[in-house]
């Protein structure tokens, strides 16, 4: 059993950056820093298990990502279907949900039968919810959720709007706000990703490369999480 920190995060959440420069420093196309990626997200996922983490989330496509060259986006889209196929034996010996969220409109068939058939099969679950964003973007999340409300009010003009009753039509309803998020590469930004759900998340960023966040470098910024004072605009 590894030594857990002193505050364990209820939901962790992670921008996997750096898979095209790993594979271009080591004179290989992009796509396999795709692949080799895919071992960290398996890394990270047996450690937030094994911390007892109750949900675990990745960044693995945003709506903009459809932008990139057509083969680099039909390699990822058959990765991220190989994997799911994969992986399911694992998420079930460690009693894994798993999730994907997203505009599933650009999706292939294939890959949205294979994520209903993985969510389905997984639903009944207890231990870690682990989740996937893929062809999500926050600012889409906050205009579909809008939609679904604004059809709402004008059935049920009582209804009214706070925050809370917004929250609900956001693609995360039922899942708490991530209280840490983990961006990889060096970058710090947090690239159109749960706006509205991250308004008091905490930041780490390291300049690991996604490929080499293995279980070491993800103790390291659980650490960090635990030394942070987290006040929520209060003073105790």
């Amino acid at each position: 059993m590894i030594k857990a920190p002193a505050v364990i995060p209820t939901h962790v959440s992670l921008i996997m950056d750096g898979n095209g420069r790993w594979a271009e420093e080591r004179g290989k196309e992009r796509v396999f820093g795709h692949f080799e990626g895919v071992e960290s997200v398996r890394s990270v996922m047996e450690t937030s298990v094994e911390l007892g983490i109750r949900y675990v989330s990745f960044f693995a496509f945003s709506e903009e990502n459809w932008g990139r060259p057509d083969a680099e986006v039909n390699t990822l889209m058959n990765l991220m279907f190989k994997a799911m196929e994969n992986e399911l034996p694992t998420f079930r010996k460690h009693d894994v949900r798993f999730m994907v969220l997203g505009n599933r409109e650009h999706l292939p068939k294939n890959l949205v039968a294979t994520i209903d058939r993985v969510m389905k099969e997984t639903e009944d679950a207890k231990g870690l919810t682990m989740i996937l964003f893929l062809s999500y973007s926050g600012k889409w999340d906050i205009l579909q959720a809008s939609r679904k409300l604004a059809y709402d009010l004008i059935e049920k003009p009582e209804l009214g709007v706070d925050a809370d009753i917004f929250s609900h039509y956001l693609v995360t309803d039922g899942i708490p706000d991530p209280d840490l998020l983990i961006r990889t590469s060096g970058e710090k930004r947090i690239s159109n990703y749960m706006l509205w759900q991250m308004a008091y998340t905490e930041f780490v960023f390291t300049d690991t490369l996604w490929p080499d966040f293995r279980k070491e470098e993800y103790l390291k910024a659980l650490e960090e999480y635990a030394s942070r004072d987290r006040r929520f605009g209060k003073i105790k």
